[in-house]
């Protein structure tokens, strides 16, 4: 792709979301998150195959249904207050708008097109489509989680950390893992969202740095699947070492990053009387920590020293990726300033 239209396409990105932050009205934030969808589409198509074909069509339908759902909600909104305005919506137009926004995050149970999409799209735009995707649907979220049904979104919550890890234990192919890692992730989002919704943006935070970090890696490995993770060791032991600790941090194990924001959460559900919820919320974390044990026991353990068919160098060099050591070091070190984030966010 040329470097002129991926600097249009990128900046178009960037225009799409800070347009539905910044925006008061429906049909800005409306034309903010097409703009997102158009500007994606281009890079999800560069590949020339037909996954990426395929992966662009079934993003384009379900966005272009969930952003019908907006406009269609926003319009009975209008026609039942009189204002198009983003804080004030009526019950129906708050059901139908949740429904539309988790099409968007690929919340379940409308979660089914995020795993194929992922799969026929290469590292960078994986990257893309589960971190700056997510700004703006979650932040439109954040904004009326007062006038949202509880109900419905610990339905969705609940629904999402058990898919999450369900859908996670088969899969041998990289990018539907992190795919079923984002839906188990959201869900935990959304089940804090009407009580404490500065726990859904350190959730958040933290799980865009999570993710950010482990597909750096995996663009910097070329590891798209398990048996490449296997020969990663040869590659690179010490980013692969790394890798097997995010892993543990996308999990929730302690004293990792990824741990803060499921003891916050299952600390504020406690609090507000939800022993069920909050229960069955860490049970169904356990099956999404299986398969990122099963995946560090493939990078640790697996691999012996001739293993590989490849003419791989014994210690291969890494891209000059100045931002991922940064990032590899929030993901496994935030505990420690627990307290700094509470008090900032």
């Amino acid at each position: 792709m040329s470097p002129y239209a991926l600097s249009v396409l990128m900046s178009s990105l960037a225009v799409g979301t800070i347009t539905t932050l910044s925006s008061t009205h429906w049909f800005l934030a409306w034309m903010g998150l097409e703009i997102n969808t158009l500007a994606i589409i281009p890079l999800m198509t560069k590949t020339h195959h037909p996954r990426g074909a395929e992966s662009a069509t079934k993003y384009f339908l379900t966005q272009a249904t969930a952003s019908g759902l907006i406009l269609f909600s926003t319009a009975i909104n209008a026609w039942t207050l009189g204002e198009w305005t983003i804080t004030n919506l009526n019950p129906t137009s708050s059901t139908i708008l949740t429904i539309a926004l988790a099409m968007k995050l690929g919340i379940a149970p409308f979660h089914l097109w995020l795993p194929d999409v992922m799969q026929g799209l290469n590292l960078m735009t994986g990257l893309i489509l589960s971190t700056w995707q997510k700004l703006a649907p979650m932040a439109l979220l954040i904004t009326i989680s007062h006038q949202l049904s509880p109900d419905l979104l610990m339905l969705m919550a609940i629904l999402s950390t058990v898919v999450g890890g369900w859908g996670g234990l088969n899969q041998i192919q990289m990018r539907k893992i992190m795919a079923y890692s984002s839906i188990a992730h959201l869900g935990w989002m959304i089940m804090i969202l009407t009580f404490s919704p500065t726990l859904t943006i350190l959730s958040l935070i933290i799980y865009i740095t999570l993710t950010t970090s482990m597909f750096m890696m995996m663009i910097n490995l070329y590891s798209t699947n398990i048996n490449k993770l296997a020969t990663s060791w040869l590659k690179t032991p010490t980013l692969s070492a790394l890798m097997m600790i995010t892993l543990m941090a996308l999990g929730g194990l302690p004293p990792t990053s990824g741990f803060l924001p499921k003891w916050l959460i299952i600390q504020e559900m406690t609090k507000q009387h939800m022993g069920l919820m909050s229960t069955i919320m860490a049970l169904s974390a356990l099956l999404s920590l299986f398969f990122y044990l099963r995946l560090s026991y493939v990078i640790s353990l697996t691999t012996a020293p001739n293993i590989s068919n490849s003419n791989l160098m014994w210690r291969a060099r890494l891209k000059p990726v100045v931002v991922m050591p940064i990032i590899i070091t929030l993901s496994l070190m935030l505990m420690p300033i627990t307290p700094i984030l509470l008090t900032i966010i």
